[in-house]
């Protein structure tokens, strides 16, 4: 095959035409930034050039690191325009591709992380890749060390002078690749099993030995698990919050002691967060996670998957202790989600905010944390010298700022104060001589005039305004179940204002299919199993809150869908993407959770869900396949499948469901018993007194010829029902 080394092409920068907003911040780059497209990998085919394909996401700080240290070097750019197609994708849009390169970068060096780059031949096989390399004029290039420009030149002469040599290790390591999904090793990937589904193999003691995995690397000065970087993990903490809510067969296997410990970590770290510098103090949300063991110092972009995400964590935490801390951060997440500028004039919820700012309006160069960080002589500035003395203290502010210089690698927080509560108000109160209504008087007077000053005179960071399906479906499902459980509407009013956005904007009617992103119109991305599954769960969890069985309607299409393009008949369990998609060269299955839950997780315990509501056998066995094809997986690492766990027990012991009929004061207690507890294995049905039934009953049979004119409340299983009394019903959960 004839060498790339003479193919002259000439390119443009196509990052204009792309409708991601971390796309198009590389428009203006030399580089001829070209998009994923069937044209562009012809094009890379007919001239038989590498491709540099380079992955981010539009709040990723070291991203723009990177775009500014290399692509905007001419130097650079030259180098990349002469020897390589340069691609540059949104994760976010294609997570698929994203993943696949992912899993390359992590088998051949262990570590991740983006911006994700990667050399690929025109058959689309990675031969290198790394996350961030420096730009040569950076100081860390300076340090020592391969820059981004050395390892561009040692490519480029790799594939001129020994191309069969550089395919030749593309194609084995795709091979292998290939051998570790099939294998199940891939990322907790199910691997050539055929399960039956009657099987029974996986017992509940692995619902324990998940526990002693996080037990054995809980952090019990700061909380959390292992140390810096610290990721808050929410998929775990729901898992291990949730371990003392089970019925008492799971209980009697983890142990009472144990379910409490492992509630009691989950709180210690969500009080933790809760009082950390990854918590806006002065606005709200949380950042994606923290630079430093103690939560101190965030990675300051807010991405909405986590806080769709740690929401009904902290909802369950303060239904577990009422503690009034927990229950404002998860009020301060729902606000997050449910105000401008998350939330978008169609309804839907925006992607994220970046983790860089200009600190002024007058300023040129973004900093990291600019619009959250603050200095003595700012609370000086905007507070009374009272409010500024007692702000100071409650939040750790000092003269010469309180960021360790080692969590700053960049030296851009430099006398600059990251806001953490160090103080409990009756301590402060004592210290200082005052009355605790005082003290929090004072603080809630200076958070808004803290949050007033920053509105005013701070640039917001950039706003990624994508409306992502599979992070819309979490965020629903979370303000359902806070809304209904607090008692707060609006929360639910806005879950169903996305699933109308979604609905509206996103789902084709006639096919029944997804599309993953809207931004400016619908993309043409088509939807992945993760975008189904999490929109099923959201859908199931606002039926659950306001009985209106046509989200159920929506959520049984929608299953249907997700199992036609992506179930695997032969060896069952959910692919990622769906069948004969040209451009992915590993059709994997997601079983192990990340940053995100994951899909067949999530998509387990849908079917286990919808099985008891609609008293559909088929989904109940389908629920049991898809645990069963990841038995020697969860067998052999049970702690990183925390998001099984739940229909690792279901698929030992049932789920229950809560059959409400009519409106009295017994039906009125079980449907408020159920929003206040935590309910893992359960599901909750209405029939009468308001709900919305009749498509539910149309699909269940068990529920055909109840028409709500006797009150009662029964709890069934395996279809049977039996009637329960004022006192079951108080026993329930």
């Amino acid at each position: 095959m004839a060498s790339s080394a003479n193919r002259v092409v000439s390119l443009k920068n196509r990052c204009g035409e792309s409708k991601s907003p971390y796309v198009r911040s590389h428009m203006d780059n030399p580089t001829t930034w070209q998009l994923w497209t069937p044209e562009t990998l012809e094009l890379a085919r007919q001239t038989n050039r590498l491709l540099f394909v380079s992955i981010g996401y539009s709040a990723c700080h070291w991203c723009h690191v990177m775009a500014h240290e290399s692509f905007d070097d001419p130097r650079i750019a030259q180098l990349l325009n002469e020897h390589f197609i340069p691609i540059k994708i949104d994760r976010e849009e294609r997570p698929d591709i994203d993943r696949q390169y992912m899993d390359f970068l992590q088998a051949t060096s262990g570590g991740g992380g983006w911006p994700l780059n990667v050399f690929v031949t025109p058959e689309l096989e990675p031969i290198f890749g790394g996350t961030y390399w420096p730009g040569p004029k950076s100081e860390r290039a300076r340090m020592g060390g391969a820059n981004f420009e050395q390892i561009l030149q040692k490519v480029a002469l790799a594939w001129k002078e020994q191309e069969e040599r550089v395919r030749e290790s593309g194609r084995k390591v795709i091979e292998q690749l290939r051998e570790f999904a099939q294998e199940g090793s891939l990322g907790g990937r199910a691997g050539g099993r055929v399960s039956d589904g009657e099987q029974e193999t996986l017992e509940l003691d692995l619902v324990e030995e998940s526990y002693q995995f996080y037990k054995g690397r809980f952090d019990s000065v700061h909380g959390g698990f292992g140390s810096a970087p610290k990721f808050p993990t929410p998929a775990h903490l729901k898992h291990l919050l949730r371990l003392g809510s089970y019925c008492p067969e799971v209980r009697e296997v983890v142990g009472e002691d144990e379910c409490e410990t492992a509630r009691d970590m989950v709180i210690q770290t969500l009080e933790a967060m809760a009082k950390g510098g990854i918590k806006d103090q002065v606005g709200h949300g949380f950042a994606r996670y923290s630079v430093t063991r103690d939560w101190s110092v965030p990675h300051f972009e807010k991405m909405l998957y986590d806080n769709a995400q740690l929401l009904p964590v902290y909802l369950d935490a303060y239904l577990a202790t009422k503690s009034p801390l927990l229950l404002d951060a998860a009020h301060d997440i729902a606000a997050y989600m449910t105000t401008a500028p998350m939330i978008s004039d169609l309804g839907g919820i925006h992607a994220a905010e970046d983790a860089d700012s200009l600190a002024t309006a007058i300023d040129h160069h973004k900093r990291e944390g600019a619009y959250y960080v603050w200095t003595t002589d700012e609370f000086k500035k905007v507070l009374t010298e009272q409010e500024a003395k007692i702000c100071a203290k409650y939040w750790n502010v000092k003269p010469q700022g309180n960021v360790d210089k080692r969590a700053d690698i960049q030296g851009e927080l430099v006398g600059q104060n990251t806001l953490c509560v160090k103080y409990d108000i009756p301590d402060l109160a004592k210290e200082v001589g005052m009355s605790e209504e005082d003290v929090k008087g004072m603080l809630q007077e200076g958070r808004q005039k803290l949050l007033a000053y920053r509105e005013e005179n701070r640039p917001r960071p950039a706003l990624d305004d994508k409306i992502v399906t599979s992070w819309n479906g979490m965020a629903i499902g979370g303000l359902a179940r806070a809304g209904a459980a607090l008692q707060t509407p609006t929360y639910i009013s806005a879950a169903e204002k996305a699933v109308e956005c979604i609905r509206n904007n996103l789902f084709d009617s006639g096919s029944g299919t997804l599309r993953r992103v809207y931004r400016e119109g619908p993309g043409e991305t088509p939807g992945f199993a993760d975008d189904y599954a999490f929109l099923i769960s959201g859908l199931i969890d606002l039926y659950e809150a306001t009985f209106d069985s046509k989200w159920l309607e929506f959520a049984d299409r929608l299953q249907n869908t997700q199992l036609k393009l992506f179930w695997d008949d032969q060896k069952h369990a959910f692919f990622s993407t769906p069948a004969n998609q040209p451009d992915i060269l590993i059709r994997s299955k997601d079983g192990m959770d990340n940053a995100e839950p994951s899909t067949n997780g999530v998509s387990a315990n849908n079917l286990f869900r919808l099985g008891s509501l609609l008293n559909d056998e088929e989904y109940e066995k389908m629920a049991k396949q898809t645990v069963g094809a990841f038995e020697v997986e969860i067998g052999q690492h049970p702690g990183l499948f925390s998001g099984m766990m739940p229909s690792v027990v279901s698929a030992k012991i049932g789920v229950k469901g809560v059959m409400v009929v009519g409106d009295n004061e017994a039906t009125s207690a079980a449907v408020k018993k159920f929003n206040e507890s935590i309910t893992p294995n359960y599901t909750i049905l209405k029939i009468g007194g308001g709900a919305n039934s009749e498509w539910l009953q149309s699909r269940n049979e068990l529920l055909k010829d109840l028409n709500g004119s006797r009150s009662m409340v029964q709890l069934c299983e395996g279809g049977v029902c039996k009637l329960l009394d004022g006192k079951d019903v108080e026993s329930l959960f």
